[in-house]
């Protein structure tokens, strides 16, 4: 008796909720009158996307994030529009499968290119690519956010006069505890280090080593850590390459450099975004240009890297990817050829297959995924 009502309890529970995964997908619009963000449901077991809704009335939303809890979209809005730029946020309703404005603010500065919301719900960090700024929003319980509090300006270069003549963030992430933040600036060449205080009405201070240097012209742009939180990883645009450093309380020690090219490849590197599997065991980083694919890389216990080989990203210009939740499937947006792939990851090798057909989106540029409980 006593077992028959634990499986009952058990099959109720697992009733309770469906699950369902939805993908977030950004685009370049160029134009407040057509669809710029747009939702896909993703059928867990083909791989196949089914739309769901999208939204117009706002302009070139080139890059997405969501809060811990799913609840609301964050995107950066009026991206490589001269003399603009902004951060709006949306509330998403799984159930109702319903995407709504809630507001929007000014960027700090123009073209923003990313941004990343702290665990608490209560702050949103966002980097300004063009003239190289950090600015730093509340936001409140409702997911609307507030004018910044905080805004870091950059001036300074590197040695590529003409793609380094002062500084461009590119990501803005924190670290696994979010105590700290750190910001790749492709213009000079840095990991920006600073610490973190949610409690704070100002949160962000300069770490006591503000930022590790990387290679001489490597343009490093996005940045993430492994699950386990004692490594992380630096996709260099313009060396065409992936750092891998060690990593404990806001400090960086570089221990590998390997490149996410074949040999052949000699330069004209657009090496773009990068993701590890949930279980740690595989890296993946896109590369545009000459190459548009996806590099594999097997992840060992210290870290470092080995090359798996090469996935075509079936379309042109992989500006960014995703991962679902259980690591079964890696989505990636083609700019170029405004396709959406889905490719299905097998876990033990780590190579992808694609799967279902493509999604045709103009200018798709963003991929976020979620796993919601409805």
């Amino acid at each position: 008796m006593k077992l028959l009502l634990i499986l009952l309890t058990a099959f109720l529970g697992s009733n309770l909720f469906a699950q369902k995964t939805f993908v977030f997908l950004g685009s370049f619009n160029w134009d407040r009158e057509t669809e710029g963000i747009f939702v896909y449901e993703l059928d867990s077991v083909k791989g196949r996307l089914s739309k769901v809704t999208s939204v117009k009335n706002i302009r070139n939303p080139s890059f997405l994030s969501l809060s811990l809890d799913g609840k609301n979209l964050f995107a950066v809005t009026d991206s490589k529009t001269e003399n603009n730029g902004s951060v709006s946020s949306f509330a998403f309703n799984a159930e109702k499968k319903s995407l709504k404005l809630i507001n929007s603010q000014k960027s700090g500065g123009e073209n923003p290119v990313y941004l990343t919301a702290h665990s608490s719900g209560k702050w949103l960090v966002n980097g300004n690519y063009t003239e190289g700024s950090i600015s730093v929003y509340p936001v409140s319980e409702n997911g609307e956010i507030q004018p910044f509090v905080q805004n870091f300006q950059f001036s300074e270069g590197s040695v590529n006069q003409e793609r380094q003549e002062r500084s461009h963030i590119h990501s803005t992430v924190f670290a696994p505890d979010f105590k700290y933040i750190f910001s790749a600036d492709l213009g000079a060449d840095k990991i920006r280090c600073y610490r973190f205080t949610n409690e704070e009405s100002k949160p962000m201070e300069s770490c006591n080593k503000a930022f590790v240097k990387t290679n001489p012209g490597s343009g490093p742009r996005h940045f993430i850590f492994h699950p386990n939180g004692n490594f992380a990883y630096l996709i260099e645009e313009m060396g065409g390459a992936v750092s891998v450093y060690q990593y404990s309380e806001g400090q960086l020690k570089n221990i590998q450099r390997i490149f996410t090219h074949p040999e052949n490849q000699k330069g004209n590197f657009e090496s773009s975004d990068l993701h590890i599997s949930p279980d740690g065991r595989f890296l993946y980083a896109s590369n545009r240009g000459f190459e548009n694919n996806i590099a594999i890389f097997a992840v060992g216990h210290d870290g470092t890297l080995k090359t798996v080989g090469y996935q075509s990203a079936k379309g042109k210009h992989p500006r960014v990817f995703g991962m679902d939740e259980t690591g079964k499937f890696l989505i990636v947006a083609n700019t170029g050829t405004g396709t959406v792939v889905v490719f299905k990851r097998n876990s033990e090798t780590g190579l992808l297959k694609k799967t279902g057909r493509k999604i045709k989106i103009k200018n798709v540029s963003a991929v976020q995924i979620r796993k919601y409980n409805i």
